[in-house]
């Protein structure tokens, strides 16, 4: 098979499939990602059918011509870009339906002169070629053209970026300042037509849409920085295109429907293995969110026993069996939030989350019913969910905005927070590897770690973690740090 392949590819037919395939992929890729983000897909699809007419007039005006066809598609697309635009400023319809009214026109328009066309004698003008692409017959002509259309396609994308960023994002302060949105819109219509010409004997009108919408979504499950999604769109375009092509060849299938599935594998594996977006990482972080509400659970139950609380007593107070508290509490005590497994009782680093847990819930209770206006009999609950979710920053936030109350509404006091640095080192874990920050929350603290014999930029190891300490390796050397102090150190990862 591969000696097929090298062959194959040693031939010019296939050399020039495959620079005009990879150049359709770039100037999909680019346009697309604009196209997505404006939500302007219906307005692809749309100018990607009705292009024909332009390519049927081209026909009767100056006969078989690439650069007819070219001319032709790209007078069609904007003639369809100001009819839409026009219908939706100045008619009561629907955005999508004057883009459907419009675009089913044309296409019919197209779709009947081809075939007129193609009926009379010695006109050869295939409409299966326009409609699903015919990448194995390019001409000379048709290479340079899409390489052409490729290059002055990114080309003005790098030049007028910051406009299009603007535009697409902030159409509002990108009138106040003076750039025309219309202006800026009718130039993607105008470089979507020639993307979408471009890719005319590739994929075809028909498929053309996906290798403008699957490789740009795909590139925004990826990123979020805009110019990495441009890039990341167009390699995926160049993938598609390349890939589809060699599949073709090899399994003898149409290559503008195989460039087509090749995107859409793509986008399905960036669905479930994207690195912040992915389904295995979101799957992951509800595994790990719910693993959290338990020890959680746990500590909140434990905090209020100086003494500690056995396993079967947990047990029952959270409705888990006592297997799966002992394994909860021995990953708690291998994280340093567990003093001793039975009872259960809790380090200093267990019961500063303790607090921190107790503090959320009493202030969540004092926001509803000072701000919500509910009862105290109906707080409880509500207050016992989010807990589990508040972040510190929203909490100083409801306790700024509440006048730090020193109680909540059932006369239990609120633990109170004093200032604490960005990265604690009570926070770390043991075994976790760090190093003594070099700036620190007071003087008091830079003081207390140097007569640790701890310096700035000195680099640790957390041995342990005990009910009123943290100790930890620096150098060859053991220091044993009392827990008050461990909260106020700030330290770098």
């Amino acid at each position: 098979m591969l000696d097929f392949l090298y062959t194959t590819m040693q031939q010019e037919w296939a050399i020039r499939a495959l620079v005009a395939s990879s150049m359709v992929g770039i100037s999909c890729g680019l346009i697309g990602c604009f196209i997505v983000l404006r939500n302007m897909s219906l307005v692809g699809d749309a100018l990607s059918h009705a292009i024909l007419p332009g390519v049927f007039f081209a026909f009767l005006l100056v006969g078989y011509s690439p650069l007819g066809f070219f001319a032709g598609a790209v007078v069609a697309g904007l003639v369809t870009a100001f009819a839409i635009t026009w219908i939706q400023n100045n008619v009561p319809t629907k955005a999508d339906a004057a883009v459907g009214i419009v675009f089913i026109a044309m296409f019919s328009i197209g779709v009947i002169g081809i075939t007129w066309l193609s009926n009379q004698g010695g006109v050869h003008l295939e409409l299966n070629g326009f409609l699903f692409g015919s990448v194995l017959g390019v001409s000379d002509v048709d290479v340079w053209l899409t390489v052409l259309i490729a290059v002055l396609t990114a080309g003005s994308f790098l030049v007028l970026y910051r406009y299009l960023f603007i535009t697409t994002f902030q159409p509002t302060i990108a009138s106040t300042m003076g750039i025309s949105v219309q202006a800026v819109y009718y130039f993607l219509m105008l470089m979507l037509s020639l993307a979408v010409v471009s890719a005319l004997n590739t994929v075809g009108v028909i498929l053309v849409i996906a290798m403008l919408i699957t490789p740009a979504s795909t590139a925004l499950l990826l990123t979020d920085k805009l110019k990495l999604v441009l890039v990341t769109s167009a390699l995926l375009g160049v993938v598609s295109a390349i890939v589809g092509l060699l599949t073709a060849i090899v399994l003898d299938i149409p290559p503008g429907p195989a460039m087509v599935l090749v995107a859409t594998l793509l986008y399905i594996i960036a669905v479930i293995l994207a690195p912040e977006k992915g389904l295995l990482v979101k799957g992951y972080r509800s595994l790990e969110q719910k693993r959290k509400i338990i020890k959680e659970d746990i500590i909140r139950q434990v905090i209020k026993r100086d003494d500690g609380l056995p396993v079967v007593a947990l047990s029952e107070r959270l409705g888990y069996t006592p297997q799966k508290v002992r394994q909860y509490v021995d990953r708690m005590l291998r994280q340093g939030m567990v003093a001793t497994k039975d009872p259960v009782t809790l380090t200093v680093k267990g019961r500063e989350m303790g607090n921190n847990l107790v503090r959320a819930h009493r202030l969540w209770e004092s926001y509803q019913v000072s701000t919500m206006g509910l009862s105290q009999e109906q707080i409880h609950d509500e207050a016992d969910r989010l807990e589990h979710y508040l972040t510190t920053k929203m909490l100083d936030d409801v306790d700024i905005k509440l006048g730090f109350p020193q109680t909540d509404p059932h006369g239990s006091p609120i633990p109170q927070m004093g200032i604490v640095p960005d990265s604690p080192l009570l926070n770390l874990q043991p075994k976790a590897r760090a190093r003594i920050a070099a700036k620190q929350i007071s003087d008091q603290v830079e003081s207390d770690l140097w007569e640790l014999g701890l310096m700035p930029k000195t680099t640790f190891v957390v041995a342990t973690i005990g009910a009123d300490h943290v100790e930890i390796k620096a150098a060859s050397k053991k220091v044993r740090i009392p827990a008050d102090l461990a909260r106020l150190i700030n330290v770098d990862r």
